[in-house]
């Protein structure tokens, strides 16, 4: 069975901790490994971890530089067949690993990627949260989308072939990765919710927003200067690709809703499939499609 390693990077958030080290280790096999790495949290968070030790692989509690840094020192740690992180504050659902594990030997992909919940700070469902995208270059790439960093899991040899995590991006460590994963390995989508995502007071991702969309397109930059392609090839697929986001954004996500489960806590919720609500809701989109093609070739020379 391919062995889990499963870091959490943690900096002052003691109020989250441990539902945060509850979900994964309810996850683990004999085998797996999990890492909690502590940015020299000053909250009562190393009394936490302290009280987890004997259910953890490894911990360390010091200043680093940044999250990205956090990362790179757990995974450089670990020694498992699969890799994946899971932020304090976040949660996996349960059976997620072991069905992480099953859709990467079913797939044969060197990545997979799925769904995940966004949660409030007392865990109650805000959303479902699709995380679909045929071509997960081209979305990245061309349309500017980070997949669900929650609801992503990878093989280590994949991770090691692309260079691992980069400390100096300070915000878009997740879409540097990812990207340089999805260029260079497979990555396929499954339709499982694995996660869910907390909101809460004070996130990074929300008060670096700013910061992240500006380290994601000089990233992007970089990489599609380095291509071969025309400039006006470029452009078109940014175009095509741009808009497909915001429609998917902005339309598609209103077909994906599930309201029944807002409110619901997510910890009663398992990993499985939660889209499409019933037998028949999983064809294609053609009409958004369809419309959508419409919409560009409006707006292209």
């Amino acid at each position: 069975m391919l062995k889990f390693s499963v870091i959490t990077p943690n900096l002052n958030l003691v109020s989250y901790l441990p539902q945060t080290i509850e979900s994964v280790v309810h996850n683990l096999c004999p085998g797996d490994e999990y890492f909690v790495i502590d940015g020299g949290s000053n909250d009562g968070s190393v009394e936490i971890i302290r009280q987890y030790e004997s259910r953890l692989t490894g911990w360390v509690s010091e200043p680093d530089q940044g999250y990205a840094d956090a990362l790179a020192k757990g995974f450089a740690r670990a020694t498992g067949d699969i890799l994946c992180w899971i932020n304090s504050g976040d949660l996996l659902l349960p059976g997620a690993l072991d069905s992480a594990r099953q859709a990467l030997f079913d797939t044969g992909a060197e990545m997979v990627f799925g769904d995940d919940f966004y949660i409030d700070e007392a865990g109650r469902v805000i959303v479902f949260s699709r995380g679909y995208v045929k071509d997960l270059r081209n979305a990245m790439l061309y349309g500017a989308w980070t997949p669900l960093q929650d609801a992503c899991f990878w093989k280590r040899g994949l991770y090691e072939r692309v260079g691992g995590m980069n400390p100096a991006f300070r915000y878009a460590a997740d879409f540097d990765l990812f990207l340089r994963m999805a260029i260079h390995g497979t990555c396929r989508y499954v339709p499982l919710t694995f996660s869910a995502f907390r909101r809460h007071a004070g996130q990074k991702s929300i008060s670096g927003s700013h910061a992240y969309r500006r380290e994601r397109e000089d990233l992007r930059r970089t990489v599609l200067d380095g291509l071969t392609e025309s400039k006006l090839g470029q452009s078109l697929r940014c175009t095509w690709h741009e808009a497909a986001i915001r429609w998917r954004v902005r339309v598609s996500q209103r077909r994906w809703r599930r309201d029944d489960l807002v409110g619901q806590l997510v910890e009663k919720l398992p990993c499985r499939q939660y889209w499409p609500l019933e037998a028949g809701q999983n064809r294609p989109i053609a009409k958004e499609r369809n419309a959508l093609r419409r919409f560009v070739t409006a707006f292209l020379p």
